[in-house]
Parts: C-alpha cells; sequence; structure tokens
C-alpha cells in the first residue's frame, strides 16, 4: 500500500514515535513532509514517552495522536498504555503503527522472533484492536477497517495497525546526514586496539555487528564481548552489573545515542554507584542509524555535560581517530568513571554482516571467560 494514500484515509495531524525498519516508508514521508516539525511530528525517546507526548497532544488539541514503533516497543508502552491511556483511566484514544519483526513463519533475527510470536497478545491483552496490514491490503480494505477504529476512538480506546514485511510502499528517497567524518566501525576497531582482554558489552544494532567483525578479521576470540542483540537503551545497564561485581576488570559499553536516549537515566545511576573501572563510549552519529536514518535528539544535547552531571569523573568529546587513540588509552588506565563521546558519520558497509553464533552461545562463551 502507498503511504501517501494510508495516511489520507488514516486522516490524522500528529505523529510521534521510535523509527523502525519495518516502517520505513512511513518514517521517510514523515521527514519529507513534516521533518521535525513539533505540531506535526516528534520523534520520541522512547516508545512510552511517545504515548505521553499523545497524550498531551490529545489534551490540548482534542484530536487523535498516532504513534509509530517497531514491534519490540511493546514493553515500553504497557505502563502508559494500561495506566494513561486506557478507557478505565483516562480513556485517550491512540492509533498505533506497528512495525512486526519476528512475524512466525518469517525468518529473522534471534531477537525478534519470540517478540514476534506474543505481538498480538499483547494487543489482546492490552484490550487494543488491531488490523494487520500486508503487501495485499487494499485502500479498501483500510477504509472499512478506518470505520471500525473511528467507533473504538469516540469511546476513548486505542487501536493498531501492525504492519508485516512490504506492506508500506514509498518511493521518495531520503538522505541522513552529519558534518562528522570518523565511522562508526573504524571508530571501534581502535576501541578493540586498545582494550586489549578487557570486557566489553556493546549496544543493539549494527555496532555488534561490527564488533564481531572486527574480532573475526583479527582472529581474536568474541569471549570478551557481549552483543547486546535487543533490549534497545540498556547495555549500560548489563556493563554497570559486570562492572560492580568484576572490580579488578576494565568493563567498556560501545553505547549509541539512540540507546542512551532511550533509557537516559541509568546515566544518573551509574554516575551514583561510579564504578572506576566503568568506561562509557557513546558512538553519536545523531541517527536512528540501524533502523534508517532518522535524526535523534542528540545533536542538540551535550553529552559530556550530561555525564558531568551525572557524577562521571572523567568526560570527553572526540570527532577524529588521533583525539581517540588518545583518550582511549588515557582512560585504559585511569581508575575513574570515564565517558567518551565519539562523533561519527551516518552509514555502514553495505556487506556488513551478522554474528554467525546465536545470543545463547554468545553469552555462554561471555560468562565463561567471566567466572572462570
Amino acid at each position: 500500500m502507498e503511504i501517501e494514500n494510508f495516511i489520507k484515509i488514516l486522516n490524522k495531524k500528529f505523529y510521534t514515535g521510535v523509527p523502525d525498519s519495518q516502517l520505513k516508508q512511513l518514517c521517510n514521508y514523515l521527514i519529507n513532509t513534516y521533518k521535525t516539525d513539533e505540531k506535526h511530528h516528534i520523534i520520541a525517546a522512547n516508545e512510552g514517552n511517545a504515548c505521553a507526548i499523545g497524550a498531551g497532544y490529545y489534551l490540548a488539541t482534542g484530536e487523535i495522536p498516532v504513534i509509530y514503533m517497531q514491534n519490540s516497543g511493546e514493553g515500553n508502552i504497557i505502563n502508559p498504555l494500561a495506566s494513561l491511556l486506557n478507557d478505565k483511566v483516562y480513556a485517550i484514544p491512540t492509533v498505533f503503527i506497528i512495525g512486526w519483526r519476528g512475524e512466525p513463519n518469517v525468518k529473522d533475527e534471534p531477537q525478534h522472533i519470540f517478540q514476534g510470536e506474543i505481538t498480538l497478545k499483547l494487543l489482546d491483552v492490552m484490550n487494543v484492536k488491531y488490523f494487520i496490514i500486508s503487501k495485499e491490503t487494499t485502500e479498501a480494505e483500510i477504509k472499512k477497517v478506518m470505520d471500525e477504529f473511528e467507533q473504538i476512538l469516540s469511546i476513548g480506546r486505542c487501536c493498531a495497525f501492525v504492519v508485516k514485511k512490504g506492506g508500506f510502499d514509498y518511493s521518495e528517497k531520503v538522505v541522513y546526514k552529519n558534518d562528522f567524518n570518523m565511522t562508526r566501525e573504524e571508530a571501534i576497531r581502535h576501541i578493540v586496539n586498545i582494550t586489549g582482554e578487557d570486557i566489553i558489552v556493546s549496544t543493539t544494532g549494527k555496532a555488534s555487528r561490527e564488533l564481531y567483525e572486527i574480532r573475526d578479521q583479527n582472529k581474536q576470540s568474541h569471549k570478551y564481548d557481549f552483543l547486546t542483540v535487543g533490549s534497545m537503551g540498556h547495555s549500560s545497564s548489563i556493563a554497570l552489573g559486570i562492572a560492580v561485581n568484576k572490580p579488578d576488570k576494565n568493563v567498556w559499553c560501545i553505547d549509541g545515542d539512540g540507546a542512551l536516549l532511550m533509557h537516559m537515566g541509568a546515566m544518573s545511576v551509574i554516575g551514583n554507584i561510579n564504578p572506576k573501572n566503568f568506561k562509557h563510549i557513546i558512538i553519536n552519529n545523531t541517527a536512528h542509524e540501524t533502523v534508517g536514518g532518522m535524526p535523534t535528539s542528540m545533536a542538540k544535547t551535550n553529552i559530556v555535560k550530561m555525564a558531568e552531571s551525572a557524577g562521571y569523573k572523567y568526560f570527553v568529546s572526540v570527532d577524529n581517530y588521533n583525539d581517540l587513540d588518545k583518550e582511549l588509552k588515557i582512560i585504559k588506565n585511569k581508575q575513574e568513571l570515564s565517558l567518551i563521546e565519539v562523533k561519527c558519520s551516518i552509514g555502514a558497509r553495505e556487506n556488513l554482516g551478522r554474528p554467525k553464533t546465536s545470543p545463547v552461545e554468545n553469552k555462554t562463551q561471555f560468562e565463561n571467560f567471566l567466572r572462570y
């Protein structure tokens, strides 16, 4: 279905959410049409945040918001959906558009499989009426369903469109870029050159894939690395749990700006505990690059000042490899909670592969390295 026609049938004025590769056509349309004009489109920190933004929009205007997300974000909306939007609480009508990763009988990555199995079940439990959009869905079907959804929305309930792979079409292209020169993969290569046999926890998306391939290219073991293939935004908390229990080892967290944004409160917890062996690296390309490249709000956020405010002891920003190498060497030998913001360009190799081992195999190899 052409996304422009879908948007016309929806007939809604405001969109907020978190980008998803399955919804790339929708995301590109919103950027082309509205950019990030806050009256029509806000890219949220996480999906729960999007629910709250949508609620505020409804309270202020009386208009129904549209919230988009990958199905992995359903977990983040359960609380606001149950205790804010629900018709037994504030009865705030909302339209959800959910990209269906891990759809049963469709090949996908391990982190999406179980989430894909329970996607519709979660909507059933939350009393959200849904309709599945596939390549074969017609405009007539959407019009009919939207007429039914309007009745549901009119009594303060929520509804959802669950979008299968290829469910939307959009011919216009969007080029996402910034002014930085370093690439994320090469920056990670420089990090690996310094870390030696230290522990690395890497964030969701292409960063973990690049780390895996760099280890292969270097003929190094993967036992030093925990690849956080799912649970976006939680790598730093995983690393914290390791750091406080392995105080004699350096623990590096390779994080991303979108992941940091999603659960930013973790920085305050890390700073409060102040593990001296924690090395926090933020790869900041100001984009949700793994799922298409839509911008994050981190282009206007001073990550170094955030670190200082949270209680980190050493914090610096770099935008070239010479400074990166210098700062990596400094923090490797510092017994202080440290952070480096690494400003990188948007993009990755076309032939970037994926881990050849399963998440359980990665976990087993990693925990054996930590414990024995």
